[in-house]
Formats: C-alpha cells, sequence, structure tokens
C-alpha cells in the first residue's frame, strides 16, 4: 500500500526542484490543479493513470514516483541518461549527477573551445554555493567584479548568490568541473 502522505510529499518535492507552481505541473501533467494539490497533500489516492501522468509531467518513472524512501538509498544515472547541452558558441555540457528529490546539488563538467566566453550567469539564491575544478586549458573565472584565472588541477570556491561567470582566454579547450548547491528561493516557487 503506498503511503499517501509520503507520495505526497515526493511529488511537491520533486516538483519544487523543477521550479514548477501548481498550475505549470498540473498542465505538464495534463491534470486538474485541485487533483494535483488534493495528491500533495495527501487527502486523495490517484488512481495509476493519474500517478503515470504525473510522473511523465516530472521526467521520472512511475516506479520512481512511488518508490519508498529506502528503496531509493542508491540512485544511479547512467552516462546514456546524462543531460548534455551543446551550447552556443560551441560549448559543451554534461549534468552528470541523479535527480535528487529535495536536493539542489548538481555536478556538471563543460568543455569550452579556445578563446570561448560562456556568457555572465546570474546570481542563485543567498546560501548556494559552486566549487570549480579545472581539468585541463586555463579557465578565467569571475565572480561579481572579482577575476582568477585557473590552470589544470587548480580549484576554487565562491558564494554563488553573486553574478559569475566563465571564460576560456587560452589556445587550447578547456575542461572543467563545477559542484553546485543551488538553493532556490521560496517566493520563485509561488511565481507562475
Amino acid at each position: 500500500m503506498v503511503d499517501l502522505a509520503a507520495l505526497g510529499l515526493r511529488v511537491q518535492e520533486l516538483r519544487h526542484l523543477r521550479g514548477l507552481t501548481l498550475q505549470q505541473m498540473a498542465g505538464a501533467a495534463d491534470v486538474s490543479v485541485s487533483m494535483l494539490s488534493s495528491v500533495e497533500r495527501g487527502q486523495k489516492a490517484p488512481t495509476v493513470v493519474v500517478l503515470g501522468r504525473i510522473a511523465d509531467g516530472l521526467g521520472v518513472s512511475l516506479a520512481e514516483l512511488v518508490a519508498e524512501p529506502e528503496d531509493r538509498r542508491v540512485i544511479v544515472r547512467r552516462a546514456a541518461d546524462q543531460d548534455t547541452v551543446d551550447e552556443p558558441g560551441g560549448w559543451h555540457r554534461s549534468i552528470l549527477t541523479p535527480v535528487v528529490p529535495g536536493v539542489n546539488f548538481e555536478w556538471i563538467r563543460t568543455t569550452l573551445p579556445p578563446g570561448c566566453d560562456a556568457g555572465r550567469f546570474p546570481a542563485y539564491a543567498q546560501g548556494s554555493h559552486e566549487y570549480v575544478v579545472v581539468e585541463s586549458g586555463t579557465l578565467r573565472l569571475t565572480v561579481a567584479d572579482q577575476t582568477v584565472e585557473l590552470g589544470e588541477g587548480d580549484s576554487a570556491y565562491f558564494a554563488a548568490d553573486a553574478e559569475h561567470g566563465y571564460v576560456n582566454p587560452g589556445p587550447v579547450p578547456c575542461a572543467y568541473y563545477v559542484a553546485a548547491l543551488i538553493m532556490r528561493p521560496r517566493s520563485a516557487q509561488r511565481n507562475p
């Protein structure tokens, strides 16, 4: 038997992790807002069809959605399932870590071609942190108005609640890793 309160909490955590409002999630799952709200509060036992739609809207399998927490102590993300993005300007990033409800942590590997500027990224919510490790090449990291150059094997930490940017100033590709703990402001979850 499914624990409705635990299921509701998992649905809500996954929705918040994706930054979706109830209305946005209901649209993505093709269910009513009132049904989704009742499921999140543990007040209604959804049918398998509704659970399947909610799982699809969250981008997880039905089994992952209804699994008891002790069944998910180890979450594996296979290399073939990693989110990989080819960005304008020729740079490439892969999100290496599994999505874990309630955990706002990502581990990302990025490759910048020679002379590539990946641009500026907006400040995250207060309490956000990033660690950067350069695998190869040279990385110019700018946080607010401070700039540092990092070479192969160098690492840096910064509070990610400031605008930040990454540039490869060198003549060879730069590969680096970012471990990010990104806090989500509560107000952003309420905005449509």
